[in-house]
C-alpha cells in the first residue's frame, strides 16, 4: 500500500495529554517572548507569528527573516509554523520551503480578521469563498510530511459555517483544528461562543483545540469541561499572565493575591527587557514591545500602575514604575 505523507504525521503534543498552546499573535509572540514562556512555564506547543506567503514571487515565497525563525522545536517544545496567504501554488510552495528550513508542524491561518479586505482573501478572508478551499486544503495537506492543522474562525459571517467545513478537513487529512468561535466580521467584538466549540467537537473526529476569551484558570477549566475540546490555545490571557499555563496545571494559585500579582507583573516585565534588548534596536522599540504586553493587562486593582506603564515616555520611566510594583 502506498503511504501518503500525512498518514505518517505526528501531532505536536503527547498522546493522552491535554495540550496548552501559546497562540500565535502578530507583533507579540516573537522568539524573545516565546523563549520567556518556554523557560518560565513551558507551553506544550508554541507557534510562530504568522508568516506571510508571497503569492507574486516565483521562488521566494517566504522572507529570509521568516525562514530564519523556522525550526522543528524551540527548547524541546514543538514549534508550529503558521502560514497566511492565498493561492494553491503559493501555499504549497511555501509549505515545502518551510519544511526545507526545518519545519515539522505547519498551520494554515484561516482566522485572522484583518485578511478579509485584501484582494487575495487571506486569513479569515478565506472563509468568504469556502468553495475555493477544496482547491487549497488537500494539496497543502499532501505537501506536508509532518502535522498539518488549521486555525479557523467559526465562520465568515455565519457562526455555524465551521460545521460545513468539517467534511473537507476530515477527508483531506487535517490533523487538528484550532477554533476561535467568533465570526470573521466580528473581529474581537462580543464574546467567544464556546457553544460553537462544543458543537464542533461533537460533529468531528478531529481533535479540536479551543481558543478565545480564556483569561483565567476558571475560564479554561470551564471551556474544557463544557466543550470536550482536546486542548486549549491561550492568547491574550497568557500575554497578560504567563502563569496562566501553571494555574491551569494546578501548579500556581488560580487566583493570586494582589501583592503576588504585583510581583509577578514586575518580574515578568523586567525579565523581558533584556530579551527585547537583544532582539530589537534601541530603547524606543523595547519600550513599545513592553507596552504591547501591558496593553493586554486589565487588573482593576492595579489600574493606576498599569496606566502609568502604558503612558511612560521612556524606558527609564517605565522601569521606575516597575520598581514601585515590587
Amino acid at each position: 500500500m502506498t503511504v501518503t505523507p500525512h498518514q505518517t504525521s505526528i501531532l505536536p503534543w503527547q498522546p493522552g495529554t491535554t495540550p496548552l498552546m501559546l497562540a500565535p499573535m502578530q507583533g507579540l509572540t516573537n522568539r524573545a517572548l516565546r523563549a520567556h514562556f518556554i523557560q518560565e512555564v513551558r507551553p506544550d506547543v508554541v507557534f510562530t507569528e504568522f508568516m506571510r506567503v508571497n503569492a507574486a514571487a516565483e521562488v521566494k515565497r517566504l522572507s529570509a527573516a521568516d525562514l530564519r525563525e523556522i525550526a522543528a522545536a524551540e527548547g524541546d517544545v514543538p514549534l508550529v509554523v503558521q502560514l497566511v496567504g492565498h493561492g494553491r501554488e503559493a501555499l504549497v510552495s511555501a509549505a515545502r520551503a518551510a519544511q526545507e528550513a526545518g519545519a515539522v508542524h505547519i498551520n494554515l491561518n484561516m482566522g485572522c480578521p484583518y485578511g478579509r479586505m485584501t484582494s487575495g482573501l487571506t486569513g479569515g478572508g478565506m472563509l468568504r469563498r469556502p468553495a475555493d478551499l477544496a482547491e487549497v486544503i488537500p494539496p497543502l495537506r499532501d505537501a506536508v510530511s509532518g502535522s498539518f492543522s488549521v486555525k479557523v474562525r467559526a465562520g465568515y459571517d455565519d457562526p455555524e459555517q465551521i460545521l460545513s467545513l468539517l467534511p473537507l478537513f476530515e477527508s483531506a487529512g487535517v490533523d487538528f483544528i484550532i477554533l476561535h468561535p467568533r465570526t470573521v466580521v466580528q473581529e474581537y467584538d462580543g464574546s467567544a461562543d464556546h457553544g460553537v466549540t462544543a458543537g464542533t467537537v461533537r460533529a468531528t473526529r478531529l481533535p479540536v483545540i479551543a481558543n478565545g476569551d480564556i483569561r483565567s484558570a476558571a475560564d479554561g477549566e470551564r471551556v474544557l469541561a463544557d466543550t470536550g475540546a482536546a486542548g486549549l490555545m491561550l492568547g491574550r490571557g497568557a500575554i497578560a499572565d504567563p502563569l496562566l499555563f501553571e494555574r491551569l496545571r494546578g501548579r500556581a494559585p488560580s487566583r493570586p493575591l494582589l501583592d503576588e500579582r504585583r510581583r509577578e507583573i514586575g518580574r515578568y516585565l523586567r525579565q523581558m527587557m533584556p530579551r527585547y534588548g537583544e532582539l530589537f534596536c534601541g530603547d524606543t522599540q523595547v519600550l513599545g514591545k513592553l507596552k504591547a504586553i501591558v496593553s493586554h493587562m486589565d487588573d482593576p486593582d492595579l489600574a493606576k500602575p498599569l496606566k502609568e506603564l502604558r503612558r511612560a515616555k521612556s524606558l527609564a520611566l517605565f522601569t521606575a514604575v516597575l520598581e514601585k510594583l515590587g
